[in-house]
């Protein structure tokens, strides 16, 4: 099913150069990946890439203006709804069940879908925070049990007739 995935999302996004007949090539971008772009929902790679584009490309900069000018008319779009939305993020309690390898595989291929063909950085931030606090967990239960450990192997030394 990711294969599936991969091949629409490479069918709508994706770096494109197009040539001219000066022999110039300049990087084509979606209408999507411009609404994007304001929603800051790509890569960064990518959204740093229409950045640097727009600062010589004078076409783009207007397609970016009509972009800029679409993002909240007063009609809302199922596509605007979803993005603003995050409808596709998943819960923590989800990522938590990722990292646990508690999932359903059906659950799995979409979450790595999501988090590495749509790149989608609020779901990778969320999923770096779990990672995080559960390595500090681990540590935490780690000196724990190291001092369960010590103070269980000198409790005879420290009792009133171990002498």
């Amino acid at each position: 099913m990711a294969s599936d995935w991969s091949l629409l999302l490479a069918a709508t996004t994706g770096p494109r150069l197009t040539s001219h007949a000066n022999g110039a090539c300049e990087m084509s971008f979606t209408n999507e990946e411009l609404l994007a772009f304001f929603e800051e929902q790509l890569p960064a790679e990518r959204m740093a890439e229409i950045e640097l584009a727009s600062r010589s490309d004078d076409q783009l900069q207007q397609r970016l203006a009509r972009a800029a000018s679409q993002l909240d008319p007063g009609n809302h779009s199922v596509g605007a709804i979803w993005r603003r939305r995050r409808l596709s993020c998943l819960s923590r309690a989800q990522l938590g069940g990722y990292l646990l390898g508690a999932l359903a595989d059906e659950l799995v291929d979409f979450v790595e879908f999501h988090l590495n063909v749509t790149g989608c950085r609020f779901c990778q931030a969320n999923l770096e925070d779990l990672r995080e606090a559960s390595e500090a967990a681990r540590a935490t239960t780690d000196v724990q049990q190291r001092r369960k450990k010590y103070f269980q192997s000198s409790a005879g030394y420290l009792s009133p007739g171990g002498d």
